[in-house]
């Protein structure tokens, strides 16, 4: 008997069948993956920002201290973050701390964004100016 005869028809484009079936569910996960990336990219982006902001407002005198801090904190990041990006900095006790609140973008940077923010932080001693 040859394989052919061995063959039964109806099993014909069997495997293109079960791998139409599986598109969306790959497509989903591929998708809520890229998601999750954004999401983590926010948070590594909050927190060097925050650090940069902490940085150059221990630098600068008391009284230019915002506008430094919140220049280094916005001068990194990218234009679809730096769009809604807020950055604080507070001084008290000896201590200058940013706070820095970005949006999470959906699927593509730029666009739109969910409703919740990131949040970095940050905090270092005042440097004492002679």
């Amino acid at each position: 008997m040859s394989v052919k005869a061995l063959r039964r028809p109806r099993d014909r484009g069997q495997v293109t069948i079960e791998f139409l079936g599986m598109t969306p569910t790959i497509l989903v996960t591929l998708v809520v993956l890229w998601q999750l990336v954004l999401v983590g990219y926010t948070f590594i982006l909050a927190g060097n920002a925050a650090d940069e902001a902490v940085r150059a407002g221990t630098a600068a005198p008391p009284g230019a201290r915002q506008g430094a801090c919140q220049e280094a904190g916005l001068d990194k990041l990218p234009e679809a973050w730096a769009g809604g990006a807020t950055v604080d900095c507070t001084t008290a006790g000896g201590f200058v701390t940013a706070d820095v609140k970005l949006s999470v973008p959906v699927l593509f940077p730029g666009t739109a964004s969910f409703p919740f923010d990131v949040e970095g932080h940050a905090g270092a001693v005042e440097e004492e100016t002679d």
